[in-house]
This record gives structure tokens, C-alpha cells and sequence, in this order.
């Protein structure tokens, strides 16, 4: 919208010239009245409305395209959702991945400990059961392979004892083996028997 010009007095008390002022007055009501007002209170809305002349408005058209933009928003929406979730996830990884590398690196500590447990059991078992029922909350779980079979993915075979003949068991556990959060994160050290 045109704002009106600014009225300024004419130097020296001069009100100025009449048929400037009236050419001024009909310019500002040329660009005035050309302007839409918006609809005052009492106005009817339908009545407005019903002067709209929409004989040129392509309806299919505009259906498609307002079609077209729903389903972009939708995929947009989709395409959010699933960036929010994978970046969640990737997340919870990540974390899983912090801490087991803090767990792996607390491993030679628990070794220590065990072996500090044959000697004196009194004296390292609370200490030892501490550790790992904290380190349990957090997800890691010792491997239970004694006189089960033998399961590479679990454990290492570095020794072997004839024995009946058949498929291989873990007869002794030398080093303790553990998964952190369901995956392996030191495969035990055995000794198998046949």
C-alpha cells in the first residue's frame, strides 16, 4: 500500500496553490481506491467472496498439486523420523562402544584379581565379587565354558588331553573369558579333552 504523501506547510503562511491540492487530493484517491480494503465487521465474507472470478482456476490441477506437496512433507517427515531414530541408535552404539573399551581395558585388572583370589581367597574374594557385580549391572558377564563343549567363538584352545575320544570339552579354564552386552570381549583361555 502507497502511503500519502506528507503534508507540509508552504513557506511564509502560503497555504498554497488550489488546483495543486486538488491534483494531489485525486492522485492519492487514484492510488487509494485501487487498493482491496480488508472486509469491516458488518461486511458479508460470502458476499466477498462470490465477486472472486474463479472460471480460470484449474481445480484438478491444483488438487494434484496440493497432493504433490502433502506427499513431500509427509517423505520429509519420514525421511526425519528415520534420521532421528538411526541417530539415536547410533548413539546408544556409540556409548556401548565407549564403555566396552573401558571394560576391555579393565580386564588385565580382573586377571590380577583372579589370580590374586587362588592365593588368598580371603582376603581378594569380596573385592573380586565386587568388581563384578558392577561391572554385571553394566552388561559384562563371564563366560561359564567348563565342561561344556568346545566353541571357538568363546574360547581359545591353547592346550589339549587325550581323553574318550568324541567331540572336544573344555576340561579347564585358564584364563576367563567375558561378553560385554551380548558380544564377546575376550574369548576364555582353555585347555580341551576329547
Amino acid at each position: 500500500m502507497v502511503d500519502p504523501p506528507e503534508k507540509t506547510d508552504p513557506p511564509d503562511g502560503d497555504v498554497g496553490d488550489p488546483d495543486d491540492l486538488a491534483e494531489r487530493a485525486s492522485e492519492i484517491d487514484d492510488v487509494t481506491d485501487s487498493v482491496r480494503r480488508p472486509a469491516a465487521p458488518g461486511d458479508d465474507f460470502d458476499a466477498i467472496v462470490g465477486e472472486i472470478d474463479y472460471s480460470d482456476v484449474d481445480v484438478p490441477a491444483l488438487l494434484a498439486e496440493r497432493e504433490e506437496y502433502k506427499g513431500l512433507a509427509q517423505r520429509v517427515q519420514a525421511d526425519f523420523d528415520n534420521y532421528r531414530r538411526r541417530a539415536a541408535a547410533q548413539s546408544l552404539a556409540e556409548a556401548d562402544r565407549a564403555s566396552g573399551r573401558l571394560a576391555e581395558a579393565l580386564l588385565p585388572v580382573l586377571d590380577a584379581a583372579e589370580a590374586a583370589y587362588v592365593r588368598h581367597p580371603e582376603e581378594v574374594g569380596p573385592l573380586l565379587n565386587q568388581m563384578l557385580v558392577e561391572l554385571k549391572k553394566h552388561g559384562l558377564e563371564t563366560l561359564d565354558l567348563e565342561d561344556k563343549p568346545f566353541d571357538p567363538e568363546f574360547a581359545e584352545a591353547v592346550a589339549h588331553e587325550p581323553g574318550d575320544g568324541g567331540e572336544p570339552i573344555v576340561a579347564e579354564v585358564l584364563r576367563s573369558g567375558y561378553t560385554w552386552k551380548g558380544k564377546v570381549l575376550r574369548a576364555a583361555m582353555v585347555k580341551t579333552r576329547d
